[in-house]
């Protein structure tokens, strides 16, 4: 089985930024890749933005580029999300996810161990 735990989120004004973790543990994969969903009450999961874990290559969604950063840190295990220029709209619960044997995918239906989430609030 894998385990993801999220943490950093919080309260923070229109204009701040926030870092979010996402600690992996417990089985691994040759490929895959790991991705950040937002979700507001009464919507579906949305996709935020992906990293694939072998080579690094990135993908956002429109609505997050030039102002989110999605990297990994190979030894921890740990996927990180820097958020800057946040915006009132950027609220949401956060989850990570994985996608085994995937490269970059932008789709729900492909990932399949998910973190527990953390929320994130932006006042404006």
């Amino acid at each position: 089985q894998v385990q993801l735990v999220e943490s950093g989120g919080g309260l923070v004004q229109a204009g701040g930024s926030l870092r979010l973790s996402c600690a992996a543990s417990g089985r691994t994969f040759s490929v895959y890749t790991m991705g950040w969903f937002r979700q507001t009450p009464g919507k579906e999961r949305d996709f935020v933005t992906a990293i694939r874990w072998s080579g690094g290559s990135t993908y956002y969604a429109d609505s997050v580029k030039g102002r989110f950063t999605i990297s990994r840190d190979n030894a921890k295990n740990t996927v990180y999300l820097h958020m800057s220029s946040l915006r009132p709209e950027d609220t949401g619960v956060y989850f990570c996810a994985i996608a085994p044997l995937r490269v970059g995918s932008r789709c729900l239906n492909d990932y399949d161990y998910w973190g527990q989430g953390t929320q994130v609030t932006v006042s404006s």
